[in-house]
């Protein structure tokens, strides 16, 4: 264990306390690595996304559709969300633990173990090394060395949590433990493979049980690496954003555990209309609408928190971030249960509706609530003021105008395909038989997504300049904060 928590010199104020130094180098690489790898994901984004009204932009076969859209999906959730949520855990552990990491060494080999995933990711993928899995394309080597790094920060953050200095551990301490020990689970249960070959492999499950691995693993991805660390992120920042404790700590609590509980059994309702059995797709629709209620349990107590501070938002820009991220956090889990549903799911299924509510979530509440977080971080991490309020507060708005004709155009063209695949006419016959009379009709909305998704990448760029900015006018180097604790 490398320490910096050194007694306080003799004949001080207090001799029986001890400086902590916190590690807050490990979280300005995060943070860092966070924002250029949101550009990039989001680069690719748009560029998939001309290519759908525009089939002229697939550039050969390592830029077409097919390759660049894991290449999507893979850079904004494990790059971008990835290296957000380990900002926040590391910033805010060793905050709410009154104590530094347990081992400098094995957070840098986490930090810069995964940007090596995410590299061989960008290399892999465009190639057509792929397992086809929907968040889990890796082939085996890969996954392997996921699970590697994994372990790592799993030991030195559980470490961390047995050498703590505070007896309770904070709710946001308890959405982390969620998030490591769950993720290792679906991770290797999903991962499960014969190789054969260095870049090939074979699923140990066949047919239908491998696609109820695979939305097992899929959808409660979405839960615990796209939803419980945020919650996480969410209970820590904002309150100090607000200068407000949140608003019910009891509800926070009942928010984790039945969120916990409830959102591992929802991934059937990915399957609705397929060969899993009709009891299996019942079971995830039914948990899925019990996820309503700590799903909006945790919104309520997120915008509750700011009683008493909404003037707030007026000057403070993180503020407008989070309010977003919470706002979408509310909506998308409305929106979710309402679509496995299977009345509602009989019209979405396979439509751009879904690709909507994914993007609602991704872009509203894991977007804004990295955003909201950075510009926090930001003058702490470095010692100076923003760079520039006004830059930020552009961001917000071009981020948000972008983010709502996103999904809006993503609404429409979805429920334009979901009424046209089943409109009948007076004999029982299709009305339009063609599948290309569906693409054409939507072809206006994916130029609405191109515009919106520009918008959002657009807003990227100008956290980049902000964050470029800031770091370069600091005035001082960096300094890892410190507090005195009991000895």
């Amino acid at each position: 264990m490398e320490s910096t928590q050194t007694p306080t010199q003799p004949g001080s104020a207090n001799p029986s306390r001890l400086t902590v130094t916190f590690d807050d180098q490990i979280t300005r690489y995060f943070v860092i690595a966070t924002a250029i790898w949101g550009f990039v994901g989001m680069l690719v984004g748009a560029i998939i996304a001309l290519q759908l009204p525009f089939w002229q932009a697939n550039l050969g076969e390592y830029l077409s559709f097919g390759r660049l859209r894991p290449l999507h999906t893979n850079a904004v959730i494990f790059a971008f969300a990835g290296n957000a949520i380990f900002a926040a855990i590391y910033y805010s552990t060793q905050r709410l633990l009154k104590t530094r990491m347990w081992s400098d060494g094995m957070s840098r080999f986490h930090f810069w173990g995964w940007q090596a995933i995410i590299v061989s990711a960008a290399l892999t993928l465009p190639l057509g090394i792929t397992t086809s899995k929907e968040y889990a394309e890796l082939e085996w080597p890969i996954d392997v060395a996921i699970a590697v790094v994994w372990v790592v920060f799993a030991i030195n953050f559980f470490l961390t949590l047995r050498q703590r200095r505070e007896k309770h551990m904070y709710v946001a301490i308890w959405f982390y433990i969620a998030t490591i020990v769950t993720i290792a689970v679906l991770h290797i249960g999903n991962s499960l493979a014969m190789p054969a070959g260095l870049f090939k492999s074979y699923p140990l499950f066949a047919g239908v049980q491998d696609a109820f691995i695979q939305w097992w693993y899929g959808h409660n991805a979405v839960a615990f690496f796209l939803t419980t660390p945020f919650l996480g992120l969410m209970y820590y920042f904002l309150p100090k954003a607000a200068e407000r404790p949140v608003f019910s700590y009891r509800l926070s609590i009942v928010h984790f555990w039945s969120l916990v509980f409830i959102y591992i059994w929802a991934g059937p309702h990915h399957l609705n209309y397929t060969a899993v059995p009709e009891w299996a797709v019942t079971l995830g629709m039914t948990f899925s609408v019990m996820l309503w209620m700590p799903s909006w349990g945790g919104m309520i107590n997120g915008l509750f928190t700011l009683r008493g501070a909404w003037h707030k938002l007026r000057d403070s820009v993180v503020l407008k971030m989070f309010v977003i991220g919470i706002t979408f956090y509310g909506m998308s889990t409305f929106e979710g249960p309402m679509l496995s549903v299977k009345t509602v799911n009989a019209l979405s299924h396979y439509t751009d509706w879904t690709v909507g509510h994914a993007h609602a979530g991704a872009l509203g509440w894991n977007g804004f609530m990295t955003f909201g977080m950075i510009y926090w971080l930001l003058p702490r991490l470095y010692r100076t003021e923003l760079w520039s309020g006004k830059l930020a507060n552009t961001h917000f708005w071009v981020g948000t105008i972008g983010m709502l004709l996103y999904v809006i155009a993503l609404y429409s063209a979805g429920v334009t395909q979901g009424l046209m695949w089943r409109a009948f006419d007076d004999a029982g016959r299709l009305i339009y038989p063609d599948f290309m009379e569906t693409v054409i009709q939507i072809i206006p909305m994916y130029w609405v997504r191109l515009v919106g998704g520009t918008m959002y990448l657009v807003g990227m760029v100008l956290l980049l300049v902000n964050m470029y900015m800031t770091i370069k006018t600091a005035k001082e180097k960096p300094v890892d904060a410190s507090i005195q604790v009991a000895s």
